[in-house]
């Protein structure tokens, strides 16, 4: 059985953004990630630590259609250019699919997720996809969170977790780290 690990940047009231802010993040501390908090690169070596256990990559929808027309050319993701890619979509045509990033597979449910997940191969990383990672979690199939944690209260933006009215889900803390500028590095297990 293949892990499937979110992983993200998350404000201390569990506001999940991209780094820089963008379409779906237009509250008014859209961006927080890189304007107010010193940027250290010892913060960031979580991804670089990721990518030794990443063998597919899952995305929903809208983060795919984020990220697919930038990271191809970028050098910061490089090394994902040719991994397997899923994209969890029940509206996104085949033909919308980015050349020149590796393969790619389209998925149109939780279900097939969870089939992905039976495959062989090691773990699957999810990159943004707030709504994907949170119904994902209700159904019982993140096994793993990579979160860096910034020193943050925002009020405003898209939920990492779900406030559906689920049973208590316990984490065991695999790993943590506290950097000079605050932010927390917290690596939790799911425990089933």
């Amino acid at each position: 059985m293949r892990d499937l690990v979110y992983t993200g940047f998350l404000s201390l009231d569990g506001v999940l953004d991209s780094p820089g802010g963008g379409p779906g993040e237009e509250h008014r501390s859209g961006g927080w990630v890189i304007k107010d908090i010193e940027v250290l690169p010892e913060v960031f070596s979580l991804k670089g630590e990721e990518l030794k256990d990443t063998t597919a990559l899952l995305f929903g929808r809208r983060s795919y259609e984020l990220f697919a027309p930038v990271w191809p050319g970028s050098a910061d993701h490089a090394a994902y250019k040719e991994l397997p890619k899923y994209v969890v979509s029940t509206t996104l045509a085949d033909d919308a699919l980015v050349d020149g990033w590796g393969s790619t597979t389209i998925l149109r449910s939780t279900e097939d997720v969870a089939e992905l997940k039976k495959s062989e191969g090691g773990a699957i990383f999810i990159h943004g996809s707030a709504e994907l990672a949170r119904r994902l979690a209700d159904a019982g199939l993140i096994d793993r969170y990579n979160l860096l944690v910034f020193p943050v209260l925002l009020g405003a933006g898209k939920s990492l977790f779900s406030r559906a009215d689920n049973d208590k889900q316990r984490l065991h803390l695999r790993e943590s780290e506290a950097y000079p500028n605050g932010v927390l590095k917290l690596i939790y297990d799911v425990v089933r």
